[in-house]
């Protein structure tokens, strides 16, 4: 992505019109050791604020993102392309709940007391030290999120590198944090794989990283000389299996809705759907019908579901995983993936194998992938045939898909719904999407070392 660095200006295009959005410096590799020792110095004192007193910072942080909600929501989607409705309302929702979600970060943090006859022992979860944050361009505002509010209410401070694609509503997520918040407490490096390199081969503490597989490789690997603590959320292959017990029109639509959302641009898109052979018809149609219910437009038109890709490149790297499937016996139902200029036309795929790129690689884009199988045993393998292991979704009879979904080796699986939890339950990964996980209890104290201090019991 580093074809749009001519300068040492970052220009951020608008992916639905390819005019210059805004422009923010980038950062010289040479600052960033002295970027990362005056964070270091920050959270000398940072560490020492109460929790309820970092809290406080943060929750004013966040009634300014829902002052702004509009504002900024609308510099979102003209940046990375995603309707209005939806970017407005990803950033009033990262400010509306920041004080309920600092609330369980605050408890969570909490130290754990144990005894048993002879010592008295106290958990403390301290901080690290230094948070390094490498987030994608696909939820500008609320990847960010997830990984500097744990990270700062832990006592931490933070250096975020946001996707070199979408600088400009991650300069002003910061900017309306910063204005509460001591000097040097968040920071923000601007660049792409040359900043991003410096910051991981910095003297951080720990890495927070959410994007690519192969880019959470490189991290690690590098992270590995200092023993850094690294949390990893890569990419996804999510399946969808349709039990023939299923409703198929309320199947199709999820369907759709999943694998076309945000023009498929989401780690748990639907990637993958094995339909029962004896429902796979009916439900081809249905999910036809739903996908032509869903707009394709800029973002700033009101009637748009589905935006453009972020840029030509994505773009192609869709499009060279359909021309691959056809190649290989795959069928376009309906309306083909017709281009003009960064927007895809979403895409139905039949016949489709585990042959073909586009069953086995992260596409990434808005086409919906239809296999059939024969029996439950089938669509078990099949499901749990990648690398990956982010999210999946099993839809029929409740207690079957149940029985079906826990099966399925993902770190996530939704029956007769999408893969998310109920609140507090953490977002995780398995397999090769990564490791560690973002929210709940556990996840909020991955951004923190357990320190046992431990004493006798009075005799």
């Amino acid at each position: 992505m580093t074809d749009i660095i001519t300068a040492p200006v970052l220009h951020s295009l608008n992916p639905a019109t390819g005019e210059v959005v805004g422009s923010v410096p980038i950062t010289p590799v040479r600052e960033i050791p002295a970027m990362i020792q005056r964070a270091r110095e920050a959270q000398r004192e940072w560490r020492r604020m109460s929790l309820e007193d970092r809290a406080a910072c943060l929750v004013r942080g966040g009634k300014v993102l829902v002052e702004r909600a509009d504002e900024l929501g609308r510099l979102l989607t003209r940046e990375m392309g995603k309707p209005l409705r939806e970017g407005v309302g990803e950033v009033r929702g990262c400010g509306a709940w920041m004080e309920e979600e600092t609330r369980d970060i605050a408890a969570a943090l909490q130290p754990d007391h144990l005894e048993d006859e002879r010592t008295i022992s106290t958990v403390f979860h301290d901080p690290y030290g230094v948070c390094a944050a490498i987030t994608p361009w696909n939820f500008p505002i609320s990847m960010p999120h997830s990984l500097v509010i744990p990270a700062l209410m832990a006592g931490n401070t933070v250096i975020l590198k946001p996707s070199e694609e979408t600088p400009l509503i991650a300069q002003a997520y910061v900017e309306v944090l910063s204005a509460f918040l001591p000097s040097d407490v968040l920071s923000i490096v601007h660049g792409a794989d040359e900043q991003g390199k410096a910051l991981v081969a910095g003297d951080v503490d720990i890495i927070a990283f959410t994007g690519s597989r192969e880019t959470g490789k490189k991290i690690l690997g590098s992270a590995s000389g200092g023993l850094k603590r690294v949390i990893l959320e890569l990419g996804g292959k999510d399946p969808l299996v349709v039990l023939h017990d299923a409703d198929i029109d309320k199947a199709a639509r999820f369907a759709a809705l999943n694998s076309f959302r945000n023009a498929g641009q989401v780690c748990v898109s639907t990637e993958r759907i094995y339909v029962d052979e004896r429902i796979a018809p009916e439900f081809e149609q249905a999910l036809l019908r739903h996908a032509g219910e869903l707009p394709v437009g800029a973002g700033e038109d009101e009637s748009t579901r589905i935006g453009p890709m972020i840029n030509l490149r994505q773009r192609d790297h869709v499009l060279s995983h359909v021309d691959d499937a056809v190649k290989k016996g795959a069928h376009v139902l309906g309306q083909g993936p017709s281009a003009q200029g960064n927007f895809l036309q979403p895409t139905v795929l039949t016949g489709v194998s585990h042959e073909m790129d586009i069953m086995r690689e992260e596409t990434f884009g808005p086409v919906a992938c239809v296999m059939r199988f024969r029996n439950d045993d089938e669509a078990i393998a099949l499901a749990n045939d990648t690398p990956f292991g982010l999210g999946a979704a099993v839809f029929g009879e409740e207690e079957h898909a149940a029985q079906i979904g826990r099966q399925l080796d993902a770190g996530m699986i939704g029956i007769n719904k999408g893969c998310g939890g109920a609140a507090g339950s953490p977002w995780v990964g398995a397999k090769q999407s990564g490791y560690g996980y973002h929210s709940s209890r556990e996840g909020h104290r991955q951004f923190t070392q357990a320190r046992v201090v431990s004493r006798s019991k009075p005799s």
